[in-house]
C-alpha cells in the first residue's frame, strides 16, 4: 500500500521525451542526442471518461501529459499505467484516442496496449488479448432525483424508462434491454455526453458502472444511483463486469510483463486507487 501511494504522489513520470510514436524497444533517442536503455509503454484512452480517465490543464495531482498536446491525463487508468511501467521498468507515454478508435490503434501498432475501462468480453477477445483484471465494475443506473425512477429497488420499476448510456459497451448493448419497454435512445459517442444527456433531461437514466457513477454524482448532485438488491438487479456475464487492458493479438511478452505486474496487487488496492481518482478528479468532465 505504501508503494501505491507513492506513485499516486510522485511527480511526472518521463513521458513524450521521443519525437512521434516509439516502439517498445531501445532505439537510439535523437531528443536526447544518445543511446538508452529505456524502453515506452504507450498507452492509449479517451482521457475523457472520469474517473478512469480525463483530460486537465496541469499536472496537479500526477498527472501526466499527452502525448502530441498541451493537455495532461490522470485518472484510474493513468494512476494504473504510472504504476505498471514502474514496475516493468518502462518510461510512460499517454495517447488521447476516441473510444471507437482504441481497439484499432492496439491492433496496428500505433500504441502497445489500451487502458480504458474496457470490460473483457468474448467479442473482443476476438480481435485482441487481455491482461487479467485491473479492476471489477458493478453496474448500476443512475437517475435524477426528480424523475418518477428515483428510489427505484428492482429492475422492473424502472419499465418504460427513456434511456440511453455510452456507444460500444455492455451497458448500452445488454443491460438497457433488460428494462421492461425501456424507450432506448440512441447511444452516446462518450460518457460524458451521457451524463449531460441525463441531466439535460433527454433521459430519464442511464446505465453505467458503480465507479462512473459515483463520479458523476459528484459532478451532479442531483443524480440518485440505483443500486439495485441481489435477485432484483441487472443480470450480467461475469465478463462484463472485469475490466482489462487491452493488446495486439499475440504480444505475449508484453502480456507476461503486465500481467506479473498487476499479481502485485490485490482488489484491496484497485479500490483505494480508484477511491483515489474520483476525489482528485475535476469538477467538469471533459
Amino acid at each position: 500500500m505504501k508503494k501505491i501511494a507513492y506513485l499516486l504522489s510522485a511527480g511526472l513520470l518521463m513521458c513524450g521525451a521521443l519525437a512521434g510514436l516509439t516502439g517498445c524497444g531501445g532505439d537510439e533517442n535523437p531528443t536526447t542526442g544518445g543511446d538508452t536503455d529505456a524502453k515506452v509503454l504507450r498507452v492509449a484512452m479517451e482521457c475523457g471518461y472520469a474517473p478512469y480517465n480525463w483530460t486537465q490543464n496541469d499536472d496537479a495531482n500526477g498527472a501526466v501529459p499527452i502525448a502530441d498536446s498541451t493537455s495532461y491525463a490522470n485518472g484510474y487508468d493513468v494512476m494504473m499505467a504510472k504504476y505498471l511501467a514502474d514496475q516493468i521498468g518502462y518510461d510512460l507515454e499517454i495517447y488521447k484516442i476516441d473510444w471507437d478508435s482504441l481497439p484499432l490503434a492496439v491492433q496496428s501498432g500505433a500504441v502497445d496496449c489500451v487502458i480504458a475501462g474496457q470490460s473483457i468480453t468474448a467479442e473482443r477477445l476476438e480481435t485482441v488479448d487481455f491482461t487479467t483484471p485491473y479492476y471489477y465494475a458493478s453496474i448500476v443506473a443512475v437517475t435524477r432525483d426528480d424523475t418518477a425512477y428515483a428510489g427505484a429497488t428492482t429492475v422492473d420499476e424502472l419499465a418504460g424508462a427513456v434511456c440511453t448510456s455510452q456507444i460500444n459497451t455492455v451497458w448500452y448493448d445488454a443491460v438497457l434491454p433488460q428494462i421492461p419497454d425501456a424507450k432506448i435512445q440512441p447511444a452516446t459517442e462518450s460518457a460524458p455526453q451521457m451524463l449531460v444527456a441525463l441531466n439535460s433531461g433527454a433521459v430519464d437514466l442511464v446505465a453505467t458502472d458503480m465507479p462512473t457513477a459515483m463520479a458523476a454524482q459528484m459532478v451532479y448532485p442531483n443524480f440518485q444511483i440505483l443500486d439495485m438488491a441481489e435477485g432484483s438487479d441487472f443480470v450480467v456475464d461475469e465478463e462484463e463486469i472485469n475490466i482489462g487492458i487491452s493488446l495486439a493479438k499475440g504480444n505475449t511478452e508484453l502480456l507476461d510483463l503486465l500481467n506479473g505486474a498487476l499479481a502485485t496487487l490485490t482488489t484491496e488496492d484497485f479500490e483505494t486507487m480508484m477511491n483515489d481518482a474520483i476525489t482528485v478528479q475535476p469538477l467538469t468532465q471533459e
